[in-house]
């Protein structure tokens, strides 16, 4: 539940690199096939998925296949089951032994560029890095000090369940050890005005009784690079794009909105179906705040007036999830439905949407010139609100993180503030009774969202931008070995002595 969006971006990563490495050898006459894996976890205990496979190709590419090597107990066991990222760090360090094995009989010799993905995955980038001697470019996609509130200070608070204190040490290692950062956004980096950016929150900081931050990461390193993903342009066009719409669906989609037949994986009834939809879809946990959007739009009666909600995320039923944080999210969306008697004015589906089904259905929201909705407390980038640009949408934001950037306010969607819910209700009240009263204050902010995204937020641009940085700081990394050479075996030393000790102590098995 955890990793949705995530998955997503490396994904769509790997085909648009492939497909730029592809056209850059043919340019330059040379007769390479070039190839990527995507290194995760093989699971067992699949649940009636492929993570039991060890070796499947990526739709959509060429040469692109997902390799997934398992964690094994110290005497070579095999984890059968799902873990949460908060219990991973024990596995790793074997993990990577399994991994750099099986890559270089994958590919016969050293890869040419590792990018690791999220905490766990720069550390395993980091440790194969130094063993191949190979560029290392690390992707955060969300830095969790950021997203819980004095998580440093309070790491003794949240051990058991979070192990903070583990996967800070494992950023602040992977951080230093890259040869390249990737941000979607530059308030990841070093913030604005009004807020301390990701990657600036490693500076200086502390964790009472273990060790003291000073300098943690220098964010002016020109290590860090501006390089933000776009959405895939097979499942996510504009509503307008007449000849393109997948009108097969628009049956399966009106039943998914509104079928008044009891199903297990949705809850409640839109009565009025001429409304305007407000639409959301997220991962149901706590940061993503979706039980928050429902509580905006429940207080508000003027927005019930106005428009119907529709929000995709999470279960509906709190015993099919394994993850604790989730389970407590969705009683509490079933608790806001209860108080505020939703049930005839929003729909709530818990299911998973194949993209052919979430692009149709963002631009069928278009067609009932509704506005999607990202209420999260925080959001690293947003691709959800990409994603409904590229469709036509109008957006609604959080001014907490990446959206700040993508978002011309009042240009190509708008800012909220989802702690003010009072405030939020008002401008998307305001925003659909103008756009009620006259169509063209609607088509106006569509039509900046679709400018927005496509002078900045491509796949294409993405893996041209990822490619020429590759070259240019692997030649970097070849002149400046030596200079470099205290600092990695600083970092080797702080890794043995801090890390592992902590990794050590996350008990094997926990979910």
């Amino acid at each position: 539940p955890d990793t949705g969006g995530q998955v997503v971006y490396i994904l769509d990563q790997a085909r648009a690199l492939e497909q730029e490495m592809r056209q850059r050898l043919i340019r330059q006459g040379v007769d390479i096939v070039p190839r990527i894996l995507i290194a995760t976890r093989l699971i067992p205990n699949a649940d009636g998925t492929s993570c039991d496979q060890r070796l499947e190709p990526v739709q959509g590419a060429d040469n692109v296949q997902i390799l997934r090597v398992p964690f094994r107990y110290p005497n070579g066991e095999i984890l059968p089951q799902w873990i949460s990222r908060f219990n991973v760090w024990p596995w790793l360090e074997r993990y990577a032994d399994d991994l750099e094995r099986e890559t270089l009989a994958e590919f016969g010799r050293r890869p040419d560029l590792i990018i690791g993905n999220y905490s766990d995955g720069n550390l395993v980038a980091t440790i194969l890095s130094a063993r191949l001697n190979v560029t290392q470019c690390n992707i955060a996609h969300a830095l969790e000090k950021s997203k819980y509130l004095y998580s440093d200070l309070y790491w003794r608070d949240h051990d058991a369940s979070h192990h903070f204190a583990c996967q800070f040490t494992a950023d602040l290692i992977a951080m230093n050890s890259s040869d390249i950062i990737v941000t979607s956004t530059y308030q990841e980096i070093a913030g604005n005005d009004r807020e301390v950016g990701q990657y600036e929150g490693y500076q200086n900081y502390s964790l009472p009784g273990l060790y003291r931050v000073e300098n943690g990461v220098d964010v002016f390193d020109t290590k860090f690079n501006i390089v933000s993903p776009g959405a895939d342009a097979r499942y996510y066009f504009p509503y307008s794009a007449s000849e393109a719409r997948l009108r097969y669906l628009h049956d399966d989609i009106d039943a998914l909105l509104f079928d008044q037949e009891p199903a297990a994986d949705r809850r409640g009834v839109l009565k009025e179906r001429d409304k305007p939809i407000i639409f959301s879809m997220a991962r149901m946990d706590h940061i993503k705040n979706l039980s928050g959007l429902a509580e905006i739009f429940g207080a508000s009666q003027r927005l019930r007036k106005l428009a119907n909600l529709v929000i995709i995320g999470g279960h509906i039923d709190p015993r099919n999830s394994q993850d604790e944080e989730e389970g407590v999210q969705i009683q509490r969306m079933h608790d806001v439905m209860d108080a505020y008697q939703l049930d005839g004015q929003m729909r709530w589906i818990g299911t998973l949407l194949d993209k052919n089904v979430a692009g149709e259905l963002y631009r069928v929201i278009g067609d009932s010139r509704g506005c999607f909705v990202q209420p999260a407390l925080f959001e690293a980038f947003g691709l959800t609100v990409i994603e409904a640009m590229s469709s036509g949408l109008p957006v609604f934001a959080t001014r907490f993180g990446g959206p700040l950037e993508i978002i011309e306010d009042g240009v190509s969607g708008f800012h909220i503030n989802p702690n003010n819910q009072q405030e939020t209700a008002e401008k998307l009240a305001d925003f659909l009774e103008a756009a009620a009263a006259d169509i063209r204050v609607w088509e106006t902010i569509s039509d900046g969202a679709l400018a927005r995204v496509s002078a900045h937020y491509t796949w294409s641009n993405y893996a041209m931008q990822m490619m020429t940085l590759a070259r240019i700081f692997g030649f970097w990394r070849f002149m400046l070995k030596t200079d470099r050479h205290a600092a990695r075996r600083y970092l080797q030393m702080f890794q043995h002595l801090q890390w592992r000790p902590l990794a050590h102590a996350v008990p094997l098995g926990e979910s």
